[in-house]
């Protein structure tokens, strides 16, 4: 059964003295976890990419400025100012994002996905049902269309993130605290820029701590999010698509590269000095 779609928060940047047009738009679809985190921070041009529409808006206004074209950064479900929904699956993101474009008209969208957002936007092209109208550009950053358990690092986040709301903290030193543990044994977290990410994403209350995500949904979410909806023989996008690799990163590599070609046969590949 097909899952009803969320309406999305979104971002919106126009181009100078644009007359609002619906066509040739770049729409954004960010990584995994809530609003300000990356699981590792990727960086363009020493910017980092996180979690959620907001943090796009640096790029959104190069992209505006340089390529004169409307740019929608989108939350996904489960992040940001977005609705908390079940399920979070590739399948009903992807629901959720055609949706977004139908309801806003948008056409030849050049459509640009990071990590999550990267297989949420593979998930788009491949759909059957989507219009030909509709997609014109694909833009996949530092992820494959391959179906694999998510690393080890990342359920420990959402461990720590588990356990912060569950202690009922008051102050943010308390659950800093808690990080701090994780930063031990965990390389995502060594950095101590990523636990402030997680942080700014606590709500403090008198009574209790809480993220805006929901990591009890997204912790019963993970094996779902290795996933992917297609094998390689089920279904295919012949227009253009951009993969773009991290020199630093494992999430693309030589293992992979040919399983993406046989979904994108027109694929480009492109490495940048940075990790995921």
């Amino acid at each position: 059964t097909t899952t009803a779609p969320i309406e999305l928060h979104f971002t919106l940047q126009l181009p100078s003295g644009s007359d609002n047009r619906t066509f040739g738009t770049i729409v954004i679809l960010h990584g995994l976890l809530c609003a300000g985190l990356p699981i590792k921070c990727l960086r363009f041009r020493h910017h980092p990419v996180r979690g959620s529409s907001r943090n796009w808006g640096t790029h959104s206004r190069t992209f505006v400025s340089s390529l004169n074209r409307p740019v929608y950064a989108l939350d996904l479900r489960n992040h940001g100012a977005s609705a908390h929904s079940r399920p979070m699956t590739y399948s009903a993101m992807a629901t959720d994002v055609v949706h977004f474009s139908r309801k806003h008209s948008l056409s030849d969208v050049a459509l640009i996905g990071h990590s999550m957002g990267g297989k949420v936007a593979m998930s788009v092209a491949l759909d059957p049902a989507l219009s030909t109208s509709t997609l014109s550009k694909l833009v996949v950053v530092d992820i494959a269309p391959t179906r694999g358990k998510l690393s080890e690092e990342f359920e420990r986040y959402v461990e720590a993130m588990d356990i912060i709301e569950r202690a009922k903290l008051s102050t943010r030193a308390e659950a800093l605290e808690i990080l701090q543990q994780y930063e031990q044994v965990t390389s995502y977290c060594r950095n101590s820029r990523v636990c402030a990410f997680l942080l700014t994403n606590l709500i403090q209350k008198a009574d209790a701590s809480q993220f805006r995500i929901p990591v009890g949904l997204i912790g019963d979410s993970i094996a779902e999010l290795g996933s992917l909806p297609y094998a390689p023989h089920e279904a295919q996008w012949d227009g253009e698509a951009m993969f773009i690799k991290g020199a630093r990163s494992k999430f693309l590599n030589r293992h992979n590269g040919d399983t993406a070609q046989k979904f994108f046969p027109k694929m480009k590949m492109e490495t940048l000095d940075t990790n995921h």
